[in-house]
């Protein structure tokens, strides 16, 4: 049974996956009064909600949060409803005051502190920390809606199996991991092709025990120590960065399992997509895998670039004080959109706000 909605509390937490959770871990631990907002119905469902099929690419020996370790042999690959089945017990054993079905539907700056609005009521706080992943609302081109009706367009965020789609040819259009995996499921049943430039890929099984080394490495060296913005080469690729490499899935796995390799989607004519050099593909179904939007206009503060990305400095807002984000691509590294690094994150911000009660700041009522 839902609790009541606090009128006032220290610290807000907007997003209960794996970002929110671990911010919830630290301020516990701090002590610090504070609530999880989230809008699913259950712990984990950002997980349970994908793909039937899909695992994680990282063993189960990476994929503990802090504190706990993940229910699994070393080795084995999690699957998305185990891991969100141990979001739903990380919660659990730690006691977490996780308040679900509650949607956010406006941040904005308030004299004391911040107003968080939900379908739920308005709580106020003197931190809000945004533990949310750059990707909440999926992306397609504009062109997308000149498709053709006779033709069954799903994005990946609905897509679940190959039941979903109608017989004859599929066209998965984008081929980074997502596109990548579900092109090769795809292929068993359909004739499938897949469109755009492979963004490399990690070049090694991670299903062997040599993979699963350099996943190690890949992860919690390069990922987490080496590609952040405190180095030139990290600095260098969060300017450009469009995407992990392909991890599990390589370019001669699409090519054994039978996909087809097409030029970037630019466009549709005659209710048929066209590729960058004018052909159109004669397709019954597509797939985008063309990435999400972040998603934040529910935030009512000028926190944004051109761009509509978040400016903020590792997570904090200096112009915004008690205003944080956890989860976000290249907060720090690559890793921070990770399950294996968000939780240095969280505990970097939790320490920042136990630093604004020490100097002072109310810390507001509990639950």
């Amino acid at each position: 049974m839902q609790q009541q909605l606090p009128d006032r509390i220290s610290t807000v937490v907007i997003g209960g996956g794996q970002a929110g959770l671990s911010v919830g871990y630290h301020l516990r631990n701090k002590g610090i009064p504070f609530v999880i907002l989230d809008a699913s119905e259950r712990v984990g469902d950002a997980w349970r909600n994908r793909w039937d099929s899909l695992r994680l690419f990282t063993p189960a020996w990476l994929d503990g949060l802090d504190g706990m370790k993940f229910p699994a042999s070393m080795r084995h690959m999690p699957t998305k409803d185990e891991m969100g089945d141990y979001l739903e017990s990380y919660a659990q054993e730690f006691e977490l005051p996780v308040q679900l079905s509650t949607r956010v539907t406006r941040l904005s700056q308030t004299g004391g502190g911040y107003s968080v609005e939900t379908n739920r009521g308005t709580v106020e706080a003197d931190n809000v920390v945004v533990a949310m992943s750059s990707w909440q609302v999926p992306r397609v081109p504009d062109f997308a809606a000149d498709l053709s009706d006779e033709i069954v367009a799903i994005h990946s965020a609905d897509y679940r199996n190959p039941d979903q789609l109608q017989p004859g040819g599929a066209l998965v259009v984008g081929s980074g991991n997502s596109g990548a995996e579900i092109a090769i499921e795809l292929a068993r049943s359909h004739e499938t092709s897949i469109s755009g430039t492979p963004p490399g890929e990690v070049p090694v099984d991670i299903g062997t025990r040599r993979g699963q080394i350099a996943a190690w490495f890949i992860g919690r060296v390069m990922f987490h120590r080496v590609l952040t913005d405190s180095t030139p080469m990290g600095r260098r690729m969060a300017k450009k960065h469009r995407g992990e490499p392909l991890v599990r899935t390589k370019t001669k796995h699409l090519r054994k399992a039978g996909v087809q390799f097409a030029e970037r989607i630019t466009g549709v004519d005659g209710g048929l997509p066209v590729t960058a050099e004018g052909e159109r593909l004669q397709v019954e179904n597509v797939i985008w895998c063309t990435g999400y939007d972040p998603g934040f206009d529910w935030i009512d503060l000028p926190i944004f670039d051109h761009d509509g990305k978040v400016q903020h400095e590792r997570g904090v807002m200096p112009d915004y004080p008690g205003l944080y984000f956890v989860g976000l691509k290249f907060l720090y590294a690559v890793s921070s959109a990770q399950i294996q690094g968000v939780g240095r994150d969280a505990e970097r911000i939790v320490e920042r706000i136990a630093e604004r009660s020490v100097l002072g700041k109310p810390i507001g009522a509990s639950l």
